[in-house]
């Protein structure tokens, strides 16, 4: 008989997540699958800023609980389904599970959509998974330009290193913020940009002083509240455009703080505001993550894993999010492949 243990909530977060808002559960799967379904070992699991956003989440209810929700890149341990032979690598949001019963759409099951190669699986959660998409999605909408100036925080997180090194290839000037030195160090030394800044260190409004003078051209927020509102307010071009990822500095406010309205700024720039969902351009992704994939066996494209070892470890990898402890993309190894 296999186990699995899943990780739930049993309520919402009071404020940031931490380790102790989560309760690890033990369920029982059945020893013999039935026409068409495929047993799945979770190997690699992600945690992401949504995962913190307050309210309902989706997930299996187990008893007064519900499995925290999330995808993972699994290895199919049995199947009676000729489509996922043993040992196909699978991606599924089967959620912060280590075992889990498909029959190939519930959950659904999807084969990597691009060569791996000598690669490590896990990059298909991060550099060569949602966050890459929703890196290069959300650029593209923003229709970056030779010559522009670009901003981005969150700047060495998994999707903001993306998008700086690709807008660097597309010749614009890019600023980063980051918050620590190590963090600086990186995007600038590594990931070649060119002006980055601890914002622990120094306000938006000096760095730009430096930086950008004559106003930004894209600003790319994975990170909202005060500074999204500044820049807005402050620090654009005329017909400057703005991509909303994110918003992890004020997901778990107790009381959401209010700002000035700034609609006369964004019409008298004439400024345009997107924002990005990832899922809504799945479309593009098997070619953009292949394009991305071979980047990045190029050397073309960097990237940094902060890969917690162990399934125990799903809650700290998730509460370190929020206190900027993951350097580049957060996963967490649940298993051995192959």
């Amino acid at each position: 008989m296999v186990v699995t243990k899943h990780w739930t909530k049993p309520g919402d977060f009071k404020g940031n997540p931490t380790e102790n808002d989560f309760k690890l559960v033990e369920e029982n799967l059945p020893d013999d699958l039935i026409d068409g379904e495929i047993l799945c070992e979770a190997v690699y699991l992600t945690v992401d800023p949504y995962m913190g956003i307050p309210g309902e989440h989706l997930g299996k209810p187990f008893g007064k609980y519900k499995t925290m929700f999330g995808e993972a890149v699994s290895k199919v341990l049995k199947s009676k389904n000729g489509k996922y032979p043993v040992g196909t690598l699978v991606l599924a949001p089967s959620g912060w599970r280590t075992h889990f019963i498909s029959n190939g759409d519930q959950p659904p099951l999807r084969p990597i959509p691009f060569d791996l190669g000598q690669l490590s699986p896990s990059l298909a959660l991060g550099p060569l998974g949602m966050p890459a998409l929703t890196a290069y999605s959300g650029l593209r909408m923003c229709e970056p330009k030779a010559g522009e100036i670009c901003v981005v925080n969150g700047a060495a997180g998994a999707v903001g290193s993306i998008v700086g090194q690709l807008a660097k290839a597309k010749g614009l000037t890019v600023i980063g913020f980051a918050g620590t030195d190590e963090k600086v160090s990186w995007c600038k030394n590594d990931l070649k940009f060119d002006y980055v800044y601890n914002y622990k260190k120094i306000t938006l409004e000096d760095a730009l002083k430096e930086s950008a003078p004559n106003g930004v051209d894209v600003f790319y927020d994975n990170v909202g509240g005060d500074f999204h509102h500044e820049m807005i307010s402050k620090h654009m071009r005329i017909r400057g455009r703005t991509c909303i990822c994110g918003s992890i500095s004020n997901y778990n406010n107790k009381e959401p703080k209010t700002y000035p309205q700034n609609n006369l700024t964004i019409f008298l720039k004439e400024l345009k505001i997107y924002g990005v969902l990832v899922t809504m351009h799945k479309s593009e992704g098997p070619n953009a993550l292949s394009e991305l994939a071979e980047c990045i066996k190029k050397g073309e494209l960097r990237y940094k894993e902060e890969v917690y070892d162990g399934f125990d470890q799903m809650p700290k990898a998730l509460a370190g999010l929020f206190k900027g402890d993951n350097f580049g993309k957060a996963i967490v190894k649940a298993s051995n492949y192959p």
